[in-house]
Parts: structure tokens; sequence; C-alpha cells
């Protein structure tokens, strides 16, 4: 590294010699994957101290389980077995949604909560199958393998979609920090507007699609946009019983009002935590005592005790189903990961805590990897267990590890008693968990703040509701990325000003009191320059030339302020150079204002800094102004000077 000059003027641009390119990429790679420094918390520490740090980094059990004791085990025990019982019935009902045997869910509940447990980053959440994913998954897999015709392939299928996800979201946990957000580049583009509106259009079709155990119907469509499933439940009127759709409305009124009750009470939050269970407690019951009569109610089936078997031997990657798994696999795990850390970081952030996406990932990644291979599908931090598992006081994550326990008592000997529960009972519980899922205040909200992503958002939810589930979230997908492609080729570029009385120069659209000086044009540009976008920063710099000269005012100066330029590439420096080249034939003179290290690097490799002068390189606007104003009064008295001499 260069040396720096202690003496040099506080004012003047350090044009030191360009650093090394070994330098540059170790601090690139350093802000590219290691943003936040994890590592930091390892310096001046023994050996063995690095290697129990290194551990408690990688395996987050060993951070919290030192400092355990009684008082926060009470917490984690009573938030256990609260999840738990909201983890039955959840477990029974998404299973249904992914037309798999409801023990599946069940198991779903045991295994992933044990990794989570030993893994996770986060306190609060609390680990489950999820309504959406699960939709997505008997959607994406039902269309090349019926769950009706062929239970057990189509049950292989999904066991190996969930394998899929968590080797890929385990990837991009072990591949580290995409980017500054750490959620992985992929994740990125499911952009706020993208999930709120893909969960409310996710939330109508499934709440729809209930509408068959609400009504008792037989028969139905295996589609997913609105117009197939409504056609389905009226093509089939015949089959609708008044009896189950009596209980289920009842059912489904009760639980709306504990969700309302928990609303206006905070404090009452367990009663809303506890109204799934009881609502497949009374139904069990209700079945029970009417199996043998007229009017009996549709239920779940068989429940065989057991732990969870292994299913390992099981996966199919046989290259005929592996395009469909694939699919489901990543596209759920994209979704799973986007809400399961958003999740986890907005319950951390009541607390004033920090989750790491990255151990995040990991953690999602291997309770699903281990979770396929004991007969689980895929799990992530549903919304409604961890806002749960938060009020009931959790203190580590160790609640997971408590509804694990409670899950596997309720394998081993209390599983045949849910063998009564009637899919009416399952629908109720289900429409009650989607409504809440449908934000008309967040959609609106968009609409008052940005227009596109309120379109965003609407392409998302109608390309779900009317289409297909992957097709609404790749409409979506493709207008966020358009988006992005257009700030990349359009970036931000504003003409500056001086405020009055000030120092200070701002963007003149934003204050109308600032003014530019006379003969100066200031401009601030605001992106990397780069081949996408340089075309369009030489264009717009001519044109503000020739609005001013248009207006009638003269302009001698241009001045470039880089300071929000993060980075450029040899297409962006050949476009200053030919602004360069282009000012200088009509006599209008280009300064460059605060270039950053790397931009200021790149100017100088390429001679650019030779070629418009180290004298026309400033550290900030006011000493770039002020020799704009030298430089013209000195031309201006050398061309006193020379007509003096000539008249001589």
């Amino acid at each position: 590294m260069p040396t720096h000059n202690s003496s040099m003027n506080p004012t003047q641009v350090n044009f030191n010699s360009p650093r090394k390119f070994r330098t540059t990429l170790k601090s690139k790679c350093k802000e590219t994957f290691f943003p936040d420094d994890p590592f930091r918390q390892f310096k001046n520490e023994k050996p063995l101290g690095k290697a129990k740090k290194t551990l408690q980094y990688f395996v987050p059990i060993f951070e919290w389980l030192p400092q355990y004791n009684l008082k926060m085990f009470r917490f984690d025990l009573l938030a256990g077995i609260t999840i738990t019982t909201l983890a039955i019935p959840q477990g029974i009902s998404y299973a249904k949604l992914a037309e798999i045997p409801p023990i599946i869910g069940l198991y779903s509940s045991f295994v992933p909560a044990l990794v989570y447990a030993i893994l996770g980053s986060s306190k609060h959440v609390a680990v489950g199958t999820v309504a959406a994913c699960s939709l997505l998954i008997a959607d994406t897999i039902g269309s090349k393998v019926s769950s009706k015709d062929d239970p057990t392939l189509y049950l292989h299928l999904v066991f190996t979609a969930a394998f899929i996800t968590g080797v890929f979201q385990a990837a991009l946990g072990f591949l580290r920090r995409l980017n500054t957000c750490r959620l992985g580049i992929l994740v990125d583009f499911l952009s706020h507007s993208t999930i709120t509106g893909f969960m409310g259009g996710t939330a109508i079709i499934i709440c729809l699609q209930q509408l068959k155990g609400l009504l008792g119907v037989s028969h139905f469509t295996t589609k997913t946009d609105v117009v197939s499933v409504l056609h389905a439940v009226f093509k089939n009127r015949n089959e609708w019983k008044w009896e189950t759709a009596v209980v289920g409305i009842a059912f489904l009124v009760f639980l709306l009002f504990t969700r309302y009750l928990r609303q206006r009470k905070p404090k009452l939050f367990w009663v809303s935590a506890m109204a799934p269970m009881v609502v497949v407690v009374l139904g069990c019951l209700l079945a029970y005592f009417t199996r043998d009569r007229k009017y009996s109610i549709q239920t779940v089936g068989n429940l065989h005790k057991g732990l969870n078997p292994i299913s390992i031997k099981y996966l199919n990657f046989d290259a005929e189903y592996l395009p469909s798994t694939l699919k489901a696999g990543i596209i759920t795990g994209i979704i799973a990961l986007a809400e399961g850390i958003a999740i986890g970081r907005s319950f951390a952030i009541m607390n004033n805590e920090q989750v790491d996406g990255n151990k995040e990932m990991v953690a999602f990644g291997f309770m699903n990897i281990v979770g396929s291979c004991f007969s689980c599908y895929l799990t992530t931090g549903p919304f409604s267990k961890t806002a749960v598992n938060y009020n009931s006081g959790c203190k580590t994550a160790a609640s997971n590890l408590v509804m694990a326990i409670g899950m596997m008592l309720t394998l081993l000997f209390l599983a045949p008693l849910f063998s009564y529960t009637p899919l009416v009972a399952l629908s109720a519980i289900i429409m009650s968990a989607m409504l809440g899922l449908i934000k008309y205040e967040e959609a609106y909200h968009l609409f008052k703040v940005d227009k596109f992503d309120f379109c965003i958002c609407l392409a998302a939810f109608f390309g779900v509701a009317f289409i297909t589930m992957d097709m609404g979230l790749m409409i979506s997908v493709a207008l966020a990325l358009l988006r992005a492609l257009l700030y990349v080729a359009r970036p931000a570029a504003c003409k500056l000003g001086k405020l009055p009385d000030s120092t200070l120069y701002r963007d003149t659209e934003q204050y109308a009191e600032a003014s530019g000086p006379p003969g100066i044009l200031a401009i601030q540009l605001g992106s990397p320059i780069y081949y996408a976008n340089g075309n369009y920063i030489r264009e717009r710099i001519l044109r503000w030339i020739r609005n001013d000269e248009g207006n009638g005012k003269a302009v001698k100066h241009v001045l470039l302020d880089l300071t929000g330029v993060t980075s450029i590439d040899t297409t962006g420096i050949e476009t200053l150079a030919e602004v360069l080249r282009m000012l200088e034939v009509i006599h209008i003179k280009m300064k460059i204002v605060n270039p950053r290290l790397e931009v200021l690097e790149k100017m100088m490799k390429s001679q650019f800094v030779d070629k418009i002068g180290k004298e026309s390189i400033f550290l900030c606007m006011e000493d770039a102004v002020e020799a704009s104003y030298d430089f013209s009064v000195t031309t201006e008295k050398q061309g006193l000077e020379e007509q003096r001499s000539g008249v001589a």
C-alpha cells in the first residue's frame, strides 16, 4: 500500500498510486461476502477460544445453552406447549392442502423442530408447515402425478421436493452473503409488494378451495384458479350438505371471533392460539357420536401411532419427474426463505435484536434436508405459530425443542384420537388462517406510496388467483425485474444549485430557492456508470447544456459530482472521455467533483486523469465552483490583454 502524504492539503484530492489488485480483491471479497465482519469476535482470541466461538457461530445452540437457566425454561416450556396445540391442527390441515396423508403434517412438526432448535438463530421463530407452499406443492407435483391415482409416487415426489428445497436453501446459506442484505439474489427479487400480492391471491384460492370441505362436496377440481374452483363448487351443488355447512360456519365464526378477541385484547392471545385445537376436539367428538348416523361427517381417516419412518430410500430423482420436483422445490424454497426470515427479523426488531439471515438459510435448509429423510415435507417459520411463540414469552429456540417433544408424545400415544377430525373443521381452520393473509391496508398503502409497487402487487394477486400460482409469481417478479432494469438504464441524476446563505449545493427541483452559479452547470450523478447507462448519461448532460443555453444562460463549465457513483467500468470511463471531447469542441470546461476511491483508481489506470488534468478534479463542489470562477476571470484578463496588444 502506498503511504499517505501527511503534509497534503486537506481539501486536495488524493492521487496516490492505485492499490494493487490483490488488495482491491481482498477488500471487495470482504464487503461482498462478509459485510458485517462476522469474524471480528475471533480477533485476539487464543486457539481454544477461537474454536469455541467458531462452534457457537455455526451452531447457535452452543451460544445460548451455557447461559440457560430454569427461569428461561419456564417461559420456553409454556411457549412450546402452546405452539404444540397449534401445530397439531395446522399440521393436519396443511397436509390436506398438500394432498398428502394427515400424519405427514404431524411428522413435519417433529424432526424439523429438533434441527431448528440446534441451528436456528432466532429465539422467536416456531417452525412448521405453511398453507401457500403446501398448495403450491400440490399444484406443481399434482400436474405431473395425481395424488389420487398414484398416492405413493406422489408422496415420494413431495419428499424429494422437500429435499431439493433444503439443498437449495442450505446452498444459499453456504455461498454466503451474495449481497448486503444476505438473503441471496434470488430471494431479493421477491419484493414486499410481490409477497403481499402473492399471499393475498393464495389466500383467496385456498379459501375458495375449502368450500369443498365446508359444503361436504365429494367431487372437485384439481385446478387452483378462481374460475375453475367456483365452477366446480356450483357444478356439484347437488352434493352440498347443509348439515356440514352449518357445522363449518359455526366453527369458522368461533375462530374468527377468537382472532377478533386477540386483536382487541392482546393479552388473550392464548384464546386464539388454543381455538384451532378446541375446534379439532369438538369436531372429533361430534364425528365420533354421529359416525353411525345418516348425516355422518367426513373425517381425515386413520392416523397410526409411531414416530417418523425413514424415507431417504424413497427420494425419487427419476428424469421423468425431476423437472416437477425441481420446480416445486426451488419455488417453494424461495418463498419459504423470504417469509421465514422476514418473520424472524420482524419479531426480533420488537426486542431490539438481530437475526442472522445467513444462519437462518442454513437452518431452514438442513431442517428440510433432514426432514425429507424422515417423512416430512417443506417446513419454514409460519407467521401464526411464530406470533403465538413470541406472545407466549419464549426466551430461546428451546420452545421448538419442547414442541418437538410434544409432537413426539402425540405421535407415540395420541395420534389415533385425531382420526375423527372432521374435514369441515380443517376447512374452517384453514379459512380463518388465510383471511389474515389478505392485507387490504397494505395494498392501499402501496397505492398511496408507489403506484408501480401497487401494480406489482396486483399482478401477483390476479396472476395467482386467475391463472396459476407459479405464473402469478413469475409475472410479478418479471415486473420487478423490469423496474430494476429501468433504474439501471435510467440512473438518478439531478441539476445542482446553491442554497442561499450557505455553501450547500442541492437538487434544484427539490429546492426551488437553489440557483446555479452563472456560467456553471453543476450535475450530480447518483449511481454506477457502466455500459447499460453510459449513453443515457451522455445525452442527459448534453440536454441540460442545451436547455440552459436555450434559456439564455451561457454554459462555460460543467461540474460532475460523482459522490454517488460507487463504481465505473471501462465503458463508463469512455463515456466521460467522450463527453470531455464533445465539451472541448464547444469550448466548455469539464470538472470532476469527489470521485470515490475505486472510481478514481480506474480513472488513473485508464489515463482519464491525464486527459482531464489533475487540476480539474476537486474534493468538493465549492472548490470546483471557485476554481471555475478563477479560470473565467483569468481567461477574461488574457482576452483583454490580447485585445490591447492587438490595438497597440
